[in-house]
């Protein structure tokens, strides 16, 4: 015959069971699955500027474009808090993509491809760039022959002001110019920035 213990620890297990595998429909399509379930049905795949153009749970497009609110913000491995932190951003400001929306929390994708979730109040719609690959030259003008203002290290985060071509205005730590789309992480080809919540 069981003891109460027993049959605690049996519930126990089947609750931790079903949390474990319980997960929004629109996390299994980011992770591939959606996708084969479509492909299995027929239906032609998504092309990258549909994919652009999908509106998320909030009636934004998806991806997009935010940044980091804070300057502490933890990285879950799903929407929730009783999912673990895979990795803690110390930088404030920081440019990231939202590439999914589930309730209140968002998945994000960061410059080096990194993926996770976090909670929305720890994003903003203030549209950032982040310096990459080797030092630029923040031009005075749009174009490859004007004179630099200042030279910007890899790294280095600023705000985005606006685009001509493939050339957007940038301020860097006080300075002013402009840089190619190529040098900086924060913007989507052909994109013309806006600001937006998260």
């Amino acid at each position: 015959m069981r003891t109460s213990w027993q049959n605690l620890l049996s519930t126990v297990v089947l609750i931790t069971a079903i949390t474990v595998f319980e997960a929004p429909v629109s996390w299994a399509q980011e992770s591939g699955e959606g996708e084969a379930a479509q492909s299995d049905s027929g239906e032609a795949p998504e092309t990258e500027k549909q994919r652009f153009q999908r509106p998320g749970q909030t009636g934004l497009p998806l991806p997009r474009f935010v940044s980091l609110r804070s300057g502490e913000v933890n990285l879950r491995t799903g929407p929730g808090v009783r999912y673990p932190i895979d990795w803690v951003y110390k930088r404030r400001n920081l440019p990231v993509e939202i590439i999914d929306e589930f309730d209140t929390w968002r998945r994000i994708r960061d410059w080096q491809g990194t993926v996770g979730w976090v909670h929305q109040s720890m994003l903003q719609g203030r549209r950032t760039v982040l310096v990459t690959g080797r030092p630029r030259l923040l031009r005075r003008e749009p174009h490859d022959e004007a004179p630099g203002l200042a030279q910007a290290e890899p790294g280095v985060i600023g705000d985005l002001k606006r685009c001509r071509g493939v050339w957007c205005e940038v301020e860097l730590e006080g300075f002013t110019g402009w840089l190619r789309m190529d040098e900086f992480y924060g913007i989507y080809p052909q994109e013309v920035p806006s600001q937006k919540d998260g």
